[in-house]
């Protein structure tokens, strides 16, 4: 099983060297038979090749690879997209169609947080929503007819909306069966209007699944008040993108945030970290990586349920395990936990904890 694997921009290369360390002790003691392959991106691509991510990179990812795992970008310090400045992470979200963007936030007792008691995963659609360079077959959504007008055009459509709730309910059947549909429908009559039809229509498949629905400013609040009652939480590509980072700050930080990309269908993955390339830390060695390893368990996770391999699931829960094992012992923590270890050691940490089994 081969793995693409790109480190990116900022703290990337860094969490990236972490994170495949305690994959390696999870291939090595499952027996996995994992490969893995660098390929450029971001400025390091774009300085080579004149641009930050190459289609034949996309191309191999969909023909040659298993899995990616993906650092972290520094897309707003990116020149425009027609100097080469393309936007990895949807390079990758559109280039693969990996429209199930999955991003559980839990509390762990033994960190602080604010949140005591959430467990809950919001599954966001990735391929379409407000987000411009998703939007449109050619050319991007926003436009500026004269200097002091700015307009954006978003897109809503029945077949991504139908697959992404479908994903929810099937997860929600692992777990606790709830599902709510975050909208604006209140607003947006027509485009939140059609998630939301869409979202009761595969409802009618799942009769097991409890389901309501909540506008989205209104569940934001809610969120914060009790978070404890949500479970799977479904919704549309801008919404789900800022709730998921409320609810991961929540939990105790969006550097415990494991996310992945993925389409069940084609089966297909990336791993990602849902937090930024932190330029300010690049270099430092003091990045926490938690996010990019618990996003690469969830990744070995997924495939293993995907082809029916049992040791691939094993290996990313027991991923996980080391991890909540590491964050257990203050002593072992990253600087942002209160500790004062380094990238590279929490990563040996985790590893060590994953060979021990």
């Amino acid at each position: 099983m081969r793995i693409m694997t790109l480190p990116c921009d900022g703290i990337g290369p860094e969490i990236m060297a972490a994170t495949l360390e305690v994959v390696e002790a999870a291939n090595a003691n499952y027996d996995l038979g994992l490969t893995f392959h660098e390929e450029e991106s971001g400025f390091t691509s774009l300085k080579k090749y004149g641009i930050t991510l190459r289609e034949e990179v996309l191309d191999r990812a969909r023909t040659e690879f298993d899995g990616v795992i993906l650092g972290t970008q520094s897309h707003m310090d990116y020149p425009p997209v027609v100097e080469g400045g393309r936007n990895v992470s949807a390079g990758f979200r559109i280039g693969l169609d990996l429209y199930a963007n999955v991003r559980p936030a839990r509390t762990r007792e033994f960190l602080p947080s604010k949140a005591p008691g959430m467990d809950l995963v919001i599954m966001r659609e990735a391929t379409e929503g407000f987000y411009p360079d998703r939007n449109m077959f050619k050319g991007v959504g926003e436009m500026m007819p004269t200097e002091d007008i700015a307009l954006s055009v978003r897109k809503i459509t029945r077949a991504s909306s139908m697959r992404i709730c479908r994903q929810a309910f099937i997860l929600a059947m692992q777990r606790r069966k709830k599902v709510v549909a975050i909208h604006k429908a209140n607003s947006f009559l027509m485009t939140d209007g059609l998630f939301l039809e869409c979202f009761y229509e595969v409802a009618k498949e799942f009769p097991e699944v409890e389901v309501d629905d909540k506008i989205v400013d209104a569940f934001a609040a809610l969120l914060v008040r009790q978070p404890e009652i949500y479970d799977l939480v479904v919704t549309t590509n801008f919404y789900a993108d800022i709730l998921s980072d409320l609810a991961s700050e929540l939990s105790g930080s969006l550097g415990l945030a494991g996310s992945i990309n993925a389409n069940a269908e084609t089966g297909l993955v990336c791993a990602q970290a849902q937090h930024g390339s932190a330029p300010d830390i690049e270099g430092q060695n003091i990045a926490n990586p938690t996010s990019l390893i618990l996003s690469a368990a969830m990744m070995l996770s997924w495939l293993g349920e995907q082809r029916g391999i049992d040791k691939l699931m094993q290996a990313g829960d027991a991923i996980s395990k080391a991890v909540d094992d590491v964050l257990d012992d203050p002593a072992k923590r990253t600087r942002d936990l209160g500790g004062s270890v380094n990238c590279d050691t929490f990563g040996t940490f985790v590893a060590e904890a994953v060979a021990a089994g």
